[in-house]
């Protein structure tokens, strides 16, 4: 299989692009870490059995909510419970990181799970500018965001081993990595994970296109964006090695249930617990019952009503009406789905909808 190969999925059933699933492994109010990364688990193995093409997990940090800050030992799990199914980053947010370690890192995952691993690789910190600059040991966060290519290209050459001849670097390798297939006796595999480039804007945009590699698009928070970013990406694409075409995924919040009602009442409940988190007061995913009873602001209800409106949510027909409108709109190469819940179990059940209304294959 080559790197193309493992980029573009096929369309299941009547689906009309490749679907995957994005992971922030969520924790509800009354509920624990434990639990949501053993929803994780489940959902993984579900994605896995219904023909979902790829699973990743985003970085985040600080956030009660989101039980997702080491993507790479959340990998390194879902490998151990899935043998088909995709895994990778939405991304590691590469600023926080010395690209070695990520390197390192990622080549391990890839020895755990041979030719089904992607790096997303994302430029912004994650989480909010102290936290930022505790991961970072430094207060000048712009400078990591800033030198976001030449870190992508020195994590690309450690990827590959290929410093040149009298660089720096020149003698240092990640392990797992390719110096083992040319080591004496070397039977490594040289292959290494497919990068690809998040963003919520232009700027990831435009380099992934220059660069010539598959990009995610963060379609979920930043939906204003979409269509600009897609144009960009597109109009700047240069074929490389890794692509002769543009593909680009997006992510989306969709939240199917059984019945209608249930959806309205937890898509309220995330949207207070991002209320709170933008306003400086992150916590606990919320139950419905206190987002019904919450008193929200003149301003709140504005920020909601724009919030939800790019939610897709209700009953699974009417998830798929929206999601099969969203691909038309963007021209989206792929769909990455992002289901929002107090209740680790609706998450599951989501997506089982999801697959169930697009006639996603059953698991033998």
């Amino acid at each position: 299989m080559n790197e193309t190969d493992e980029i573009r999925g096929t369309a299941q059933g009547t689906a009309p692009v490749p679907l995957s699933v994005l992971d922030l492994v969520t924790v509800g109010a009354g509920h624990t870490a434990t639990e949501a990364l053993q929803t994780s688990v489940k959902i993984s193995r579900l994605a896995e059995s219904r023909g979902y093409h790829r699973y990743w997990v985003a970085e985040h940090h600080s956030m009660p909510g989101v039980a997702s800050s080491s993507p790479a030992v959340i990998l390194a799990h879902l490998a151990a419970h899935t043998t088909r199914i995709r895994l990778g980053s939405g991304g590691v947010m590469l600023p926080n990181h010395a690209p070695l370690v990520i390197a390192e890192q990622f080549g391990t995952l890839e020895a755990m799970a041979p030719g089904r691993v992607d790096l997303g690789l994302g430029r912004a910190p994650g989480t909010d500018g102290a936290t930022a600059a505790a991961l970072r040991r430094t207060d000048r966060l712009g400078e990591g965001a800033d030198d976001f290519p030449e870190q992508l290209a020195e994590l690309t050459r450690f990827l590959d081993g290929s410093f040149p001849s009298g660089h720096p670097y020149a003698r240092i390798h990640a392990v797992p990595g390719p110096i083992q297939s040319t080591s004496p006796g070397g039977v490594q595999s040289p292959h290494r994970p497919p990068v690809w480039l998040l963003g919520s804007s232009g700027f990831s945009a435009r380099l992934a296109g220059s660069l010539g590699l598959p990009f995610a698009f963060a379609h979920h928070f930043s939906a204003q964006n979409t269509i600009p970013a897609l144009d960009l990406y597109r109009e700047f694409f240069r074929p490389s090695a890794v692509l002769d075409a543009p593909y680009a995924l997006i992510g989306v919040s969709a939240l199917a249930t059984d019945d209608e009602r249930e959806a309205g009442r937890q898509v309220l409940a995330a949207a207070l617990n991002m209320v709170r988190l933008r306003t400086g007061r992150p916590g606990l995913v919320p139950t419905p019952e206190e987002a019904a009873a919450y008193e929200f602001t003149s301003m709140e209800r504005e920020f909601i009503t724009t919030w939800n409106s790019n939610v897709i949510h209700g009953t699974a027909e009417e998830v798929r009406a929206g999601l099969d409108d969203l691909q038309k709109r963007t021209g989206a190469d792929e769909l990455m789905l992002t289901s929002h819940a107090h209740s680790g179990d609706l998450r599951l059940r989501s997506y089982e909808l999801i697959a169930d209304a697009y006639g996603l294959p059953q698991a033998a």
